[in-house]
């Protein structure tokens, strides 16, 4: 019986993503035919087991509580770059002073990474370019960059702060 199982999870390591392949490969599709069936279990099977020899880290998951107040200030920050990037796009171009800077960054999990450059890259007018090989510091690209240590702060402030609250 033990054999069985561990060969049942050497062949299908993951049966909940094997099934997600299969629903996302057949909902991809242009036609449910036998053969989209057939390839996108046949995907089913062989992601997951590339899958699983990558080196992953789970998420730890600690306060949810930060977690309405960052959606509202994200939301509102997208909104109000929206207005800014707008203005500076059909303004007189030398008014825009566009830049790099490297982040240091605080938070060291990498879900919480993942989350703060998709916030900087979900607000117009900013980028996420490259994140260090030591996870230590994150490239952004800014539209206009008038202080490069006020933005550094507010990205701090405003986004890290709470994400460090929830992945600790």
């Amino acid at each position: 019986m033990s054999s069985k199982l561990s060969l049942y999870k050497r062949v299908i390591p993951s049966p909940s993503l094997s099934v997600t392949v299969l629903v996302f490969w057949l909902l991809m599709s242009d036609s449910f035919t036998v053969g989209q069936f057939v390839l996108g279990m046949l995907l089913g099977l062989v992601v997951p087991l590339f899958a699983a020899r990558l080196d992953r880290e789970f998420a730890r998951i600690g306060s949810l509580r930060p977690l309405p107040k960052l959606i509202c200030v994200t939301l509102w920050d997208i909104l109000v770059s929206n207005i800014r990037v707008a203005l500076q796009v059909l303004g007189p171009e030398r008014r825009i002073h566009p830049g790099f800077i490297w982040l240091p960054l605080d938070i060291a999990n990498i879900h919480g990474i993942a989350a703060l450059t998709s916030m900087i890259t979900l607000t117009p007018g900013t980028v996420s370019a490259a994140l260090s090989d030591d996870r230590r510091y994150l490239l952004v690209h800014v539209l206009h960059l008038d202080d490069p240590d006020e933005l550094v702060r507010q990205i701090k402030q405003r986004y890290e702060a709470p994400l460090m609250e929830i992945f600790p």
